[in-house]
Order: C-alpha cells, then sequence, then structure tokens
C-alpha cells in the first residue's frame, strides 16, 4: 500500500462523502441500515472481552511462519505486529456485529480470518449462526482458535489452506449465504472471483462487504467491478470498506459516506 496515495484517497473521500445520518437518502431500506447499522452508538457487552484480547495480542512476540498464498512467500511475523497492522480496528469489528445482528444473519462466511477479531465480532452477534472463516496460514488460524476458546465463541469453523481452493468446497456446504466478509488476497482478479463464487449463494437481503477497497489501484478496479455487477442494486463505500446489496426492491445507488 502507498501511503501517500492512500491519504490522497481519504482526503478526497472524506470531502465528497455524506454524513447526513440516513437523512436525504430516498431508500427506506438504505435510510434504515444507516440509522440503526452505521450510525448506532450501541454497545454490546461482548464488544470489551474482544478488545481485551486485541490488547493481549498487542503485546505477544511470538513469531509465526506466514504463508501468503497472493504472493507465493512466506515471512516471520509477529503477533503484535500482526495485529496492529493487519487485523481491523475496534471500529470496524463492531460495525460487522451490528451488521450481523441487524440483518439476522445466519449464515456467515469470512475469507480472511486473520487472527480471529472480527471473526470473533461476526460469530458474536448470536449464537445460533454458523461462520465459517477461510485463512491461508495455518499458524495464524491456530492464534485465532485459541482466541476463541478464551472468549468461549463456539460456532466458528476455520478452513485452513489456499483459498482459491478452499472457497469452492465450503460454499458446497451451504444452501445460501446471509453475510461474507472478503478480506483476503488483495488482487482484483481474486476479489472479484471469490465475489462472483459467493453469489451463487446470496439471496434477496443478502450482504456482501469487501475489506480495503482503496488499498491500491487494483483494489480499487475489484471494487468498481463489483458495483457495476448486474445483480448488485446498493452499495455504501466507507472508505475502509464496501458494502454491497442485492435487494431487487432498491434503486441502483451508490452511496459514500464517512464513518
Amino acid at each position: 500500500m502507498n501511503r501517500l496515495r492512500f491519504t490522497i484517497k481519504f482526503i478526497r473521500h472524506f470531502l465528497s462523502a455524506k454524513n447526513t445520518h440516513g437523512f436525504g437518502v430516498h431508500s427506506p431500506y438504505v435510510f434504515h441500515f444507516i440509522k440503526f447499522v452505521i450510525n448506532s452508538k450501541s454497545f454490546y457487552y461482548k464488544f470489551s472481552a474482544i478488545e481485551k484480547i486485541r490488547l493481549s495480542m498487542k503485546k505477544d512476540r511470538r513469531v509465526l511462519n506466514v504463508v501468503d498464498y497472493g504472493t507465493g512467500t512466506k515471512k516471520n511475523k509477529s503477533i503484535a505486529g500482526i495485529t496492529s497492522k493487519s487485523v481491523k480496528s475496534a471500529k470496524y469489528g463492531q460495525l460487522l456485529f451490528k451488521l450481523s445482528n441487524y440483518i439476522k444473519a445466519r449464515s456467515i462466511l469470512e475469507l480472511g480470518t486473520s487472527l480471529g477479531i472480527t471473526t470473533s465480532y461476526l460469530a458474536s452477534a448470536s449464537s445460533a449462526s454458523r461462520v465459517v472463516s477461510l485463512e491461508g496460514s495455518t499458524e495464524i488460524a491456530d492464534v485465532a482458535i485459541e482466541n476463541f476458546k478464551l472468549l468461549n465463541i463456539n460456532n466458528i469453523k476455520i478452513v485452513t489452506g489456499n483459498i482459491d481452493i478452499t472457497l469452492s468446497e465450503v460454499l458446497n456446504e451451504y444452501d445460501q449465504l446471509d453475510l461474507v466478509f472478503i478480506d483476503a488476497n488483495h488482487k482484483s482478479t481474486a476479489v472479484l472471483s471469490y465475489f462472483e463464487m459467493c453469489l451463487k449463494k446470496i439471496h434477496k437481503e443478502s450482504i456482501i462487504v469487501v475489506d480495503d477497497i482503496y488499498w491500491s489501484p487494483d483494489m480499487e478496479k475489484a471494487w468498481r467491478g463489483i458495483k457495476e455487477n448486474p445483480r448488485v442494486t446498493a452499495t455504501i463505500d466507507l472508505f475502509q470498506l464496501g458494502i454491497v446489496f442485492f435487494n431487487s426492491d432498491l434503486y441502483k445507488k451508490h452511496y459514500k459516506m464517512r464513518y
């Protein structure tokens, strides 16, 4: 990621995006979503426990051998370093919790477990949900499993290996998907491929969330491709991530918001 480019993009987004708390949005569905998810200030007891795990990992100096299937490389990375650089902030983890809670998601798929923080937020919204999370690195997945045990979260299944291979196998286990969070390979070809594969299992009320949509020009290309997909009826661009809707009652519209 080019930091200067990213900063310039953020400033442009901030200046052009709206923060109307939903007012001025003509779609009742999107208005309620903005009001009760994006602008919700609700705090749930599970948040504190998950953030306690995050703080612990920021001090964890254990070194993991991480396989990156996107680049075909192996690197040694500390848990503290991964937590600081790669794990989504509390703000966005809690947004995923609220989103899952709002749509009452029961079948949830995450591409890219990392250390399990966002996975824990997704799974904590309801113990009745089933979360399957795909992770390339076995050593990272092992730490995530440790964290799930500490949090007493029992509705998560992790599948390790190259997501290009494991995704199709996992999708065969689903009749439909309520919520998908894509945070894995940051190449447009991979992101668009994952998106298209997941489309086979979505329904009218499904939501797909794509992380790091401004990470690189290539990720911006992926985000444009997703918005142009004929099955997509609306999107919300929060800069750090994009939210994709498929509700056929919506008029095709793309919202850009500050968050």
